[in-house]
């Protein structure tokens, strides 16, 4: 028996990992090698790893943990989990069994792409969803804002602080006017109408087609699409989730675990707000060590 498994390898499931595996704990790590940012060509504000790939910093992890002889990296994906603290099964999808004292979950979540032609093409190069993570290399550019929810007001007047060229594209939804009033105090355009296409050369925007037939060109789009967990494990589990303007989390305690003992979760599977490579590696170390402390005679 393992003491944790771990299903999704990327930077949660990574760093808790590298806790539990320092802690000379059994740890397996069960992955499917697809991370959210696998579409982003660099990944940005990570202390000591701004603007290098994901794919590659992902890489040098596991070349990393290889030092540890206690953590197990297997390719495989899990397909359902049952038992309780201190002695959990998972089915992997190849048919084997594995058990743990403890479980981690940090498959993530997928974003769901809407059925806009050359959206999906540019997802993660130049129609990103943070500007955390992608604004400085645009900054002082035109930028466009997909408008999804009232917290899309917020994010227009951030963006304030990058660019002074933001175009707002409502795509349908009905704005309170007293947002439109503060954009319109603010400068910022808001363009009516539903998108029907996004222009692109090698997923580079050039501009954004509307149903009423005119073309808006931006340099960049920031969009929120709805997105799911990329596996149903918690369902089956019957975890608490928190409903977000995008989609669901899972419900953790200030110590990463779930609604069920013995079972914790980091990653933006578990993130409520802003979710980036830095707070799912950091949400992941905490994960690591709150198992590990849980499993203390």
């Amino acid at each position: 028996m393992d003491d944790v498994i771990i299903i999704g390898g990327s930077f949660a499931g990574l760093a808790a990992a590298l806790q539990l595996g320092r802690a000379r704990r059994q740890v397996t790590v069960l992955d499917t090698g697809l991370p959210r940012n696998r579409f982003a060509g660099h990944s940005h504000g990570l202390l000591g790893h701004d603007h290098k790939s994901p794919l590659d910093i992902l890489a040098e992890a596991r070349r990393q943990l290889a030092r540890y002889p206690t953590v197990k990296l297997v390719n495989a994906r899990a397909d359902s989990v049952t038992g309780a603290i201190d002695d959990f099964s998972v089915l992997t999808g190849d048919g084997e069994r594995r058990r743990a004292r403890r479980v981690i979950l940090s498959y993530g979540v997928a974003d769901q792409m809407p059925s806009v032609p050359g959206f999906a093409d540019c997802w993660g190069t130049s129609i990103v969803p943070c500007p955390y993570c992608d604004g400085f290399e645009v900054a002082g550019q035109h930028w466009g804002l997909l408008w999804s929810s009232p917290q899309s007001h917020q994010s227009a007047r951030l963006f304030q602080h990058w660019t002074d060229q933001l175009t707002v594209f409502a795509n349908g939804h009905d704005m309170p006017p007293e947002v439109q009033a503060d954009l319109a105090n603010r400068g910022i355009p808001v363009v009516e109408g539903r998108i029907v296409e996004i222009a692109h050369q090698e997923g580079r925007i050039a501009a954004v087609h509307l149903d009423a037939g005119r073309h808006v060109a931006v340099d960049v789009l920031f969009a929120h699409p709805r997105n799911k967990p990329s596996a149903s494990l918690h369902e089956s589990l019957g975890l608490a989730t928190i409903d977000t303007p995008t989609g669901i989390v899972l419900q953790v305690d200030d110590r990463r675990q779930t609604s069920v003992p013995g079972i914790y979760a980091a990653g933006d599977l578990a993130t409520p707000f802003l979710p980036s490579v830095t707070q799912a590696s950091s949400q992941g170390a905490m994960a690591g060590i709150f198992a590990q402390q849980s499993m203390l005679a």
